[in-house]
Formats: C-alpha cells, sequence, structure tokens
C-alpha cells in the first residue's frame, strides 16, 4: 500500500515539474551603460591560445564594432567595468 501512495506522490510530482519551469523566466539582460563616442568598455575576453589566463579589454564601442562585438549583448556576462 505504501508503494502505491509513493507511486501516486510521485507522478503528481512529474506532472507538474514542467508547470514549474515554464513559468520561470530569466530576467532580461542589462545593456552597457551609455557612454559617449570616446568611453571605454572593458570586457573580459577569451585567452590567448595556449594560456589559460583570461585578459580583459578595454575599447570603444566602434572598436569592439569591428570585431564584430555587440557591446550591448556582451555586457551582461563579459562586462567589467567603463571608463569615461
Amino acid at each position: 500500500m505504501a508503494h502505491k501512495h509513493s507511486a501516486i506522490a510521485l507522478s503528481l510530482i512529474v506532472a507538474a515539474s514542467p508547470l514549474l519551469a515554464a513559468n520561470v523566466q530569466a530576467p532580461a539582460p542589462e545593456p552597457a551603460p551609455p557612454g559617449t563616442p570616446t568611453t571605454l568598455y572593458c570586457m573580459h575576453v577569451d585567452p590567448i591560445t595556449g594560456s589559460l589566463v583570461q585578459t580583459i579589454q578595454c575599447w570603444t564601442r566602434a572598436e569592439w564594432a569591428e570585431q564584430d562585438v555587440d557591446v550591448d549583448k556582451e555586457w551582461a556576462k563579459n562586462g567589467v567595468k567603463v571608463i569615461g
């Protein structure tokens, strides 16, 4: 009899879990702070091949764009600080 109650309880938990997961929404990523054309945006970049040290590069929005990096999209994951 105890197994029957356990099976029923587990089936209810399994049935409800997708509903709980569907209600959780990830917060919208924060865009980079606004600045002037000379403002530097410092972000983590991938290490140089053969190195384990992650580096930080500080460039303007235009310089990041030349490297095909959208500062507003990458800021939430890799942003460190703004200079200027």
